[in-house]
């Protein structure tokens, strides 16, 4: 690696694969299969329910829910910069974007998450069975149903992934520039101790949460999901600009311990009843930031310490990751439907979800990755599960 003369000890050029962060887009990516299990039993809003939904999972749901996709479009912002580096143009870029991510969105709007809208309008007794009438017009914009169809549901964060990508590649060279100069040399002030790494970070996001998030609740409506956006483009920038920073990785892992503490006592102010706590409008925005914050600095220190070496399993799961969170959705919203009208029990129908859901993934992926073009309509690379060289960053971090 080479260090830059434009900000000494803060940027280097880094050519070596972050097989850290592989593990954790992975680790992620698992986590959200299992948040979307949860999703199907606890009385949170969603597409359908098992007959014994209700409030226990909730507070492990909580647990995850501030930091699980903040960290996707961070890693992704990360994945971008290591990809842009490499290739020799931005057309070049935006075209193999479009295609790895822009083809699976409209193979999934029109094939994937189409069950997804008819077995919801089912359990809530709707429409009549029957899925290739509901199909026909499913494929209709003229919003037959009381749910807007054709729809993304869980695919939005591709769609938006795509359209940050679309929006900065004619930036690139701007970006590069701020990335090893004006931003690197602010990144390097912050990167300078712990405290500031975990305070001066979350600024923007606690404006964003204070200000367009009452005026703008996440919607996943492209156009107007406003306060997501700030929210979701914002981490997605840092993690370009963050990306090559040498010295940002070396305070990620010296802030471990603070990190942990800060998780700890949030997590632990529930059990402490401290007068007027909850008089205080803006303390809730700015202690459920600065935890997803938190979180994510231990999720990445404990990956650089404990992940940052290749495996069999890595390379096979970073093949199949993004086919993975393509089906996995479809696959809990058929199972749970039909499964919780048994009334098998509540862990016996867990499990049979869990396992089931996990199968399907596997059997979905085995599948397509062997069929050419049902492989691009999952954006699974040719080269899918076989070795990479080490000294190569990855498009897979994109999925």
């Amino acid at each position: 690696m080479a260090v830059s003369d434009s900000v000494t000890g803060a940027f280097a050029t880094i050519d070596r694969r972050r097989y850290d962060l592989d593990w954790l887009r992975a680790i992620a990516f698992g986590l959200l299969i299992f948040y979307h299990i949860g999703m199907f039993y606890v009385s949170w809003d969603w597409h359908v329910k098992s007959v014994y939904a209700g409030l226990a999972a909730e507070p492990l749901m909580r647990i995850v829910n501030p930091w699980r996709l903040a960290l996707l479009f961070y890693i992704s912002g990360v994945a971008v910069r290591f990809s842009t580096d490499k290739l020799p143009s931005r057309s070049q870029f935006a075209s193999s974007r479009l295609l790895r991510l822009g083809l699976p969105i409209l193979a999934g709007m029109a094939f994937f998450v189409s069950p997804q809208a008819y077995f919801e309008l089912r359990q809530a007794q709707l429409i009549e069975p029957g899925y290739f009438p509901f199909y026909l017009n499913y494929l209709d914009f003229n919003q037959l149903y009381p749910i807007i169809t054709p729809t993304w549901n869980h695919l939005w964060y591709i769609v938006y992934l795509l359209v940050y990508i679309l929006l900065i590649t004619p930036f690139l060279p701007m970006l590069r520039s701020l990335a090893e100069g004006h931003v690197a040399k602010a990144l390097n002030w912050i990167a300078g101790g712990p405290v500031r790494l975990i305070l001066f970070v979350p600024i923007p996001f606690i404006i964003y949460e204070l200000w367009l998030s009452p005026q703008f609740p996440t919607t996943h409506n492209l156009v107007y999901d406003w306060a997501n956006h700030a929210h979701r483009f914002s981490i997605f920038l840092l993690g370009y600009f963050t990306a090559k920073h040498i010295r940002f990785w070396d305070s990620v892992d010296r802030t471990l311990p603070l990190a942990a503490g800060i998780i700890i006592g949030v997590l632990a102010l529930p059990l402490v009843n401290i007068p007027g706590l909850a008089d205080i409008p803006f303390l809730g925005a700015v202690v459920g930031v600065l935890y997803a914050w938190s979180f994510i600095v231990l999720l990445m220190a404990m990956a650089q310490r404990y992940l940052n070496r290749p495996s069999a399993a890595l390379r096979y799961v970073t093949g199949a990751v993004f086919c993975f969170y393509i089906l996995h959705q479809t696959i809990i919203i058929i199972v749970g439907y039909y499964l919780t009208q048994l009334n098998l029990g509540v862990w016996p129908e867990f499990l049979v979800l869990t396992v089931s859901t996990i199968a399907g993934c596997i059997a979905g992926y085995e599948t397509a990755r062997r069929i050419p073009f049902v492989r691009i309509m999952f954006g699974i690379k040719t080269n899918s599960g076989k070795a990479q060289s080490p000294c190569k960053t990855s498009n897979a971090l994109l999925g």
